[in-house]
């Protein structure tokens, strides 16, 4: 458990991207408190949010790993690299999908 807390730890040091989307979890999660949202809001909320976070890591491995093993420019090295990237845009995507609904859900409620 240490290691995965050094490795959240070194992603939020080194990573602006990372830390970016922190931020935008507390904001995401402050505005859900605000609005009350249900159980079932909360949980679809925090799983988002979970797979947003780990696709950023996921990302970070993937670019650190082409780098040791491929600190010379190489296409495929490139390819890789825009890959994970693309999953993270992905999943953001998708987060704001899930956004949409929930927010946009809770408002109409109101």
């Amino acid at each position: 458990m240490s290691d995965a807390i050094d490795g959240i730890r070194q992603a939020i040091a080194d990573q602006p991207n990372f830390r970016a989307q922190l931020v935008l979890a507390v904001v995401a999660t402050g505005v859900a408190a605000l609005l009350h949202f249900n159980l079932f809001r909360w949980m679809i909320l925090l799983l988002t949010i979970g797979f947003v976070l780990a696709a950023e890591l996921f990302n970070t491995c993937l670019e650190h790993l082409v780098d040791l093993v491929q600190p010379e420019a190489h296409p495929l090295a490139r390819a890789a690299k825009h890959a994970g990237a693309g999953a993270v845009l992905v999943v953001t995507g998708m987060a704001v999908v899930v956004a949409i609904y929930l927010y946009g859900g809770a408002l109409l409620n109101r």
